[in-house]
């Protein structure tokens, strides 16, 4: 039993045995020059392919650095306003005199409480009595 391998030629193997058999070389030359041909054109579809996918990459890549060039001159704008903003914000705030007065309001309720606390204390104490006192103070031993 013999075991039937046959491999496959490619197109330039074919295309020298080809031309080296005189008897089946026609056919073995058509299919060598065609196999050839083909292989050409599919390196050069696939060359475009791949030239087509760089220009479509760079002009994404050259989109991409236009809109981040744009983005980063509205921040430096943004920024460069920023001083004159802070200015104009406090430049509409108007100088308000409601801290002093609550300030006072609350200074004055505390030396009026102050001042109520110390009249009720000295009004609470007993006076001390004219006449002496009804037990004696002093132990005997």
């Amino acid at each position: 039993m013999t075991s039937s391998t046959e491999t496959r030629l490619t197109p330039g193997q074919r295309l020298t045995r080809g031309l080296a058999h005189t008897a089946a070389g026609p056919v073995d030359i058509t299919r060598g020059a065609v196999g050839l041909s083909a292989n050409a054109v599919a390196a050069a579809v696939a060359g475009a392919r791949q030239r087509y996918r760089d220009s479509q990459l760079r002009k994404e890549l050259a989109d991409a650095q236009t809109a981040l060039t744009r983005e980063l001159s509205t921040a430096g704008e943004v920024l460069a306003e920023l001083p004159e903003s802070f200015r104009e914000a406090r430049a509409n705030r108007r100088t308000s005199k409601r801290p002093w007065i609550i300030a006072g309001a609350v200074a004055g309720t505390l030396v009026l409480g102050g001042a109520a606390f110390a009249f009720v204390r000295r009004n609470t104490q007993p006076e001390p009595s004219p006449r002496p006192p009804s037990v004696q103070i002093d132990p005997k031993p």
